[in-house]
C-alpha cells in the first residue's frame, strides 16, 4: 500500500477499493439521506400556504413529475383542506415533517454504521502495513532511525490520518448529494437568488485556501516534534537505570519540558488557524443572508416571489450553509492529515528492502562449506567501507572465530551471511550457490543465532524459546533448556514455562537470558550456529556451564564465533583476525602464536587480565 505521489482523494479511493460493499451502502444511506433533506424543502411551501390561508384546492387532478413538484404539492394538500379542516390539514403536514426526518436521521445513522467500518479497515490496513514493511526492512534502517519515530509513525500518524482524514471521507459522498439537490431546487425558483450561494461558496473558498497555505508544512512539523517527543520517553524508560544512577532526573525532566512545550506551541498556533475556519464560514454566511433577506424581500414586494416560496429557498440555502462549512473544515483537516500520510510515506515507499531472486533456488540443507569472495560491504553507496576484500572458506563441520577490537567489522561480517545486508561487492556462497539466488527465508532457517545483547519478548519462557519454532513440544523445549543450563532456573519460578519474563526480560538475569536465547537457537537444530560473543554475560560457572554444552552442540555443526574471550576461540579450527575491515591474519591458535602478530597481542592482554 502506498499513498506517495497522489492527491488526497485519490489516496483515499486507493484505500477504499478493499471496502467496496460497507461504502457502497454508506452512499446508498447517504444519498437516501440527503433525499429525505431535499424532499423537505418543497414542503415547506403548502405549510406557509395553510398557515397563512392561501390554500386555493385546484380543481383539476396534477400529475406528479419532477418538473412539477410544487404544483403537485400544493394540488395534494389543496385537497386535504378541502377534504379535513385546516386544522387537519396542518396536522398531516407536520406529521410528514417528522416522518421525513426521522427517516433521514435513521439513514445519516445506518451510514455512520457503514463508515465506520470502512475508517477502522482502512487504520488496520495502515498499521499492518507499516508493520509489515518493518519486518521486511533491513538492519541498516533500524540503526538509523530512532526507535520512538518509528514507534510514532504506526502510532500517533497513523491516528492522525484517521482524524484529520478519515473523518471527512463522509463528508465527500454526503454533502455534495445535499447541495446540488438544494441548490437545484433554489435555481427553479430563482436563479438571480442563487446566485449569492455561489458567492459565498468561492469567496469562503479564497479565504479559507489563503489561510490553510502553510498548514500542511506546519503540520508535518508537529508530527515529528510529536516524534521527538515520543523517542525521549522511549529513551529515559530504557534508560532509566542509567538516569537515576546519575542523578540525571532533573536534566531528562527539563528536556522533556522543553519539547513538550514547543510541541504545545506549534499546535496551538495550527489549532487556532484550523479552528477559524467554522466561526469564518459562520460568519460569511451571515453576511450573505442579510443581503439575501434584503434582495429577496424586495422580489416578494415586487410581486415577483411568492412569500411562501422565498421562505422555501431561505430553507434550501440554509441546507447549503452547513455542508459548506463541512467542506471548509474538511479541507483544513485534509491539509493537516497530509503531513502524517507524508511521513508514513516515508517507511511505506523506502525501497532498502532484501529482495529476494524472482526464482529464488530452494534451500534445505547445508553440505560442503560458505565461502567468502572477494567480499565488500558499506551502507551507503557514497559511504566507507566498512569490510574489503574478505576472502574466506568455512568448510562444514568446522567452528570459525572471528577476533579483533570494537568496530573492525565483526558483527558485520555474520550479519551478511543471513542477509541482514547484502555485499556491496563480491559474494558470499553457500555449497557453492550465491545466497542472493537462494530462498531468504530457507536461507535463515539453516541458522542459529545468539547475539551479544540477549533479545526476550514480554512472553512466556516457553514462546521465548520456541520463538523460531512456534510447533515445539513441551519435551522439545525442554530437552535444549537442558543443554543450555537454564530448566533447573525454569522449573524453580512459579509457574515454570509459563512464567511471563517481563519486558525484554528484566525479570532475569543476563545470564539467565542468554541462556534461554542459547536454549532458543538450539531448538531450531541448525546446521549453522552463529554466536556473537554468546558467552559474554555469562558468570564464570554459567559459561563453564554452557561451553560444555556448546561443545556438544557444535560438534558437527558449522559455527561462527565472535568472542574476546581466549577460552572460546582457542579450540577453534580457524581463528581470523579483523582490523579496519580487513583480514589481517588467519590460522589455528598456535599457527597465530607463533607469528607473533596482533592475535599474539590479543591473547597476552587476555592472559594479563585473566
Amino acid at each position: 500500500m502506498s499513498m506517495a505521489g497522489q492527491s488526497p482523494i485519490k489516496q483515499l479511493f486507493f484505500y477504499l477499493r478493499g471496502y467496496k460493499v460497507p461504502l457502497i451502502l454508506n452512499i446508498v444511506c447517504n444519498i437516501l439521506m440527503a433525499l429525505c433533506m431535499v424532499i423537505s424543502i418543497p414542503i415547506i411551501i403548502p405549510f406557509f400556504q395553510i398557515l397563512f390561508g392561501r390554500v386555493t384546492p385546484k380543481s383539476e387532478p396534477v400529475a406528479f413529475s419532477v418538473n412539477n413538484i410544487q404544483s403537485w404539492l400544493e394540488y395534494v394538500f389543496g385537497q386535504l383542506v378541502k377534504v379535513y379542516s385546516q386544522e387537519t390539514a396542518l396536522i398531516i403536514v407536520c406529521i410528514t415533517f417528522v416522518l421525513i426526518f426521522f427517516l433521514k436521521n435513521l439513514f445519516r445513522y445506518l451510514s455512520t454504521v457503514f463508515m465506520a467500518q470502512v475508517r477502522n479497515g482502512i487504520v488496520r490496513d495502515l498499521r499492518n502495513s507499516i508493520y509489515d514493511k518493518y519486518m521486511r526492512l533491513p538492519l541498516a534502517f533500524f540503526t538509523r532511525g530512532k526507535k520512538g519515530d518509528l514507534l510514532a509513525r504506526i502510532s500517533t500518524d497513523i491516528q492522525e490520518i484517521e482524524y484529520s482524514i478519515l473523518n471527512v471521507i463522509e463528508s465527500l459522498f454526503k454533502e455534495p448529494i445535499v447541495i446540488i439537490g438544494s441548490i437545484t431546487f433554489m435555481l427553479f425558483t430563482s436563479v438571480r437568488l442563487t446566485l449569492f450561494v455561489f458567492i459565498l461558496i468561492l469567496f469562503t473558498a479564497f479565504i479559507v485556501g489563503r489561510i490553510s497555505r502553510n498548514l500542511k508544512r506546519q503540520s508535518k512539523v508537529v508530527q515529528q516534534q510529536l516524534s521527538g517527543l515520543m523517542i525521549h520517553v522511549e529513551e529515559s524508560l530504557n534508560g532509566m537505570r542509567i538516569v537515576q544512577g546519575f542523578n540525571a532526573q532533573e536534566y531528562q525532566k527539563s528536556r522533556f519540558a522543553q519539547i513538550n512545550n514547543s510541541y504545545r506551541k506549534l499546535l496551538t498556533r495550527i489549532m487556532y488557524r484550523r479552528d477559524l475556519s467554522s466561526p469564518l464560514s459562520e460568519v460569511l454566511g451571515i453576511a450573505i443572508v442579510a443581503v439575501l433577506l434584503w434582495y429577496g424581500a424586495l422580489l416578494v414586494f415586487k410581486k415577483e416571489l411568492q412569500p411562501e416560496t422565498f421562505f422555501a429557498f431561505l430553507y434550501a440555502f440554509f441546507n447549503v450553509i452547513a455542508p459548506s462549512k463541512s467542506f471548509s473544515s474538511a479541507y483544513y483537516n485534509i491539509q493537516k492529515g497530509l503531513a502524517a500520510v507524508e511521513r508514513v510515506n516515508e517507511v511505506l515507499d523506502n525501497k532498502e528492502e532484501i529482495h529476494q531472486a524472482e526464482n529464488a533456488a530452494p534451500v534445505h540443507d547445508f553440505n560442503t562449506d560458505i565461502v567468502f569472495d572477494q567480499v565488500g560491504f558499506r551502507y551507503h553507496e557514497s559511504g566507507d567501507w566498512v569490510l574489503k576484500n574478505i576472502n574466506l572458506r568455512i568448510p562444514k563441520g568446522k567452528v570459525l572465530a572471528i577476533v579483533g577490537s570494537s568496530g573492525s567489522g565483526k558483527s558485520t561480517l555474520v550479519d551478511l551471511l543471513p542477509r541482514f545486508h547484502d555485499v556491496s561487492e563480491g559474494s558470499i556462497r553457500i555449497d557453492g550457490k550465491d545466497i542472493r539466488d537462494l530462498d531468504l527465508r530457507q536461507l535463515r532457517s539453516l541458522m542459529g543465532i545468539v547475539n551479544q545483547d540477549p533479545v526476550l519478548f514480554h512472553d512466556t519462557l516457553f514462546n521465548n524459546i520456541a520463538f523460531g519454532k512456534p510447533g515445539a513440544t513441551l519435551e522439545e523445549v525442554m530437552e535444549v533448556a537442558r543443554i543450555a543450563q537454564i530448566h533447573d532456573f525454569i522449573m524453580a519460578t512459579p509457574r515454570q514455562y509459563d512464567t511471563i519474563v517481563g519486558d525484554r526480560g528484566s525479570t532475569l538475569s543476563g545470564g539467565e537470558r542468554q541462556r534461554i536465547t542459547l536454549a532458543r537457537a538450539l531448538l531450531v537444530n541448525p546446521p549453522i550456529l552463529i554466536l556473537d560473543e554468546a558467552t559474554a554475560s555469562l558468570d564464570s560457572r554459567s559459561e563453564r556451564q554452557v561451553q560444555e554444552a556448546l561443545a556438544n552442540i557444535m560438534h558437527g555443526r558449522t559455527s561462527i564465533v565472535i568472542a574476546h574471550r581466549l577460552s572460546t576461540i582457542q579450540h577453534a579450527d580457524q581463528i581470523i583476525v579483523l582490523q579496519d575491515g580487513r583480514i589481517v591474519e588467519a590460522g589455528d591458535h598456535n599457527t597465530l602464536m607463533q607469528q607473533k602478530g596482533e592475535y599474539a597481542k590479543f591473547v597476552g592482554l587476555q592472559w594479563m587480565q585473566g
